[in-house]
């Protein structure tokens, strides 16, 4: 079952409040499996409470699941312990594939890199500018140490809970929407890239100087953290995508 504290499950499943209904419900359940928010094997919320979450009728959710279950992307299961649940995802997609995805969708992988930079920046100059309370700074603490001790199976899932609680963290409803939407689409991306342990420990230190620079309310430390954090994960997109 997903926490309702996950700030991931929190901006995955927030209510859906303009477009296409249906629409809007079948992304937002992709973001939750891209996302990691219900990885491969879990069990989504019961229905009931899901539709509540998301602001939407069961009619609308049950066709969502229709939709998601035609892709394969889950499976319903009947019984006490039934429910939907996300299927066994595909292997890790090619660098091709990959390429293929974002041309299908209209996507230009520097727009998508620029718009993730621009947000995740604001976010912390913002937080260093206007300063966290002991108990903010004591969450982010907490969000870092489940990433550093993350394996690689569930790394990306924490580490986009680490970035989400710092929009999150600002007040703003909006951003902190945005850049779930925006991390979706990157961790899509990101399912190319291997991960290492050499990689994973360099993602822990640079989260404990943003963190850091956030807590002595130092802007410049702050975007510059920032700014290191996002440039390996762009270099290696772009040698594979780009």
């Amino acid at each position: 079952m997903v926490p309702t504290c996950d700030p991931a499950a929190e901006a995955v499943f927030r209510p859906v409040q303009a477009g296409n209904a249906l629409e809007v419900t079948v992304e937002r359940l992709m973001s939750a499996i891209r996302l990691g928010v219900v990885p491969a094997g879990a069990r989504f919320p019961a229905e009931r409470d899901l539709a509540a979450r998301l602001g939407v009728s069961r009619i609308t959710l049950r066709e969502a699941i229709r939709l998601l279950q035609r892709q394969g992307y889950v499976e319903s299961r009947r019984g006490r312990s039934g429910g939907t649940f996300v299927a066994e995802l595909p292997p890790r997609p090619t660098p091709e594939e990959a390429r293929r995805e974002l041309s299908e969708t209209g996507t230009a992988l520097e727009d998508l890199l620029a718009f993730r930079r621009g947000l995740e920046t604001g976010a912390v100059v913002r937080l260093a500018e206007t300063g966290l309370t002991g108990a903010q700074g004591d969450l982010l603490d907490r969000r870092a140490g489940v990433a550093s001790e993350a394996g690689a199976a569930d790394y990306r899932r924490c580490d986009t809970v680490f970035h989400i609680t710092l929009a999150q963290l600002t007040g703003s409803t909006r951003m902190a929407a945005a850049l779930t939407d925006v991390r979706m689409r990157i961790n899509q991306l990101m399912d190319v890239v291997p991960l290492s342990e050499a990689g994973l420990a360099a993602s822990d230190g640079e989260h404990r100087r943003i963190v850091r620079a956030v807590r002595e309310r130092d802007p410049e430390a702050a975007r510059r953290a920032l700014g290191e954090h996002l440039d390996g994960a762009e270099r290696r997109l772009r040698e594979l995508l780009g």
